[in-house]
């Protein structure tokens, strides 16, 4: 006990200022402990709330993608007029929404079949009738739907074989000299006889070109 009390006496000073230290200590880490925990949970509950948020965006973007098609059908039908269809018709629909077609329609080229799209135009000629670029009727008469004539091998220029996708002025050029050295061509799978012009090219510019 004498030695306590000596010891007490030489390092009391020591012994106090020691003791308040670890109590702050121990203070500031219980403070600390009990500070995060709320922090944490209020971070649980943002991330959960913007989750949330960008679910939401992402609905209101997959409702705004337009479920319906405007089409404009013209030409020999009983009701010419701007009409709307869900994703997915088809012409067919469209010029029965017209009223039909009217008795002297030319039909034998329209594809009914054919899925309309937004801001479309159909154009059912009548029979007879040249169309867009007035050409010709027969296998150089243009689309009823887009108005684009195929281009014909035997009468085209070179501006006009450049038109069509997939050919340029090479191909333009080997067009008009095999036609030259050869005569008109008899069929469109002629083409392949032409240097350049395999059935893979030919099979993807036969719809735009005729003879």
């Amino acid at each position: 006990m004498e030695k306590f009390k000596e010891l007490w006496a030489l390092y009391r000073y020591q012994i106090i200022v020691g003791t308040a230290a670890l109590l702050a200590a121990i203070a500031l880490l219980v403070y600390r402990t009990v500070k995060t925990a709320p922090s944490s949970e209020q971070a649980g509950l943002s991330s959960a709330a913007s989750s949330a948020h960008v679910s939401s965006d992402a609905s209101t973007v997959s409702n705004r993608s337009p479920a319906r098609v405007c089409v404009d059908v013209k030409g020999a039908v009983q009701k010419p007029g701007v009409y709307y269809f869900k994703r997915g018709a088809r012409i067919q629909e469209a010029i029965r929404a017209a009223g039909g077609v009217l008795p002297n329609a030319a039909m034998k080229d329209v594809n009914l079949a054919r899925e309309l799209a937004d801001q479309q135009i159909i154009y059912i000629p009548a029979e007879g009738e040249q169309v867009a670029n007035q050409a010709p009727a027969g296998p150089d008469a243009a689309d009823p739907v887009t108005g684009k004539a195929p281009v014909n091998l035997n009468t085209a220029t070179k501006e006009q074989l450049c038109q069509i996708t997939g050919i340029g002025d090479k191909k333009a050029d080997l067009i008009l000299e095999y036609r030259q050295q050869h005569g008109q061509f008899k069929t469109v799978d002629e083409l392949m006889q032409v240097s350049g012009f395999g059935e893979k090219t030919v099979a993807k510019i036969k719809e735009q070109v005729a003879v």
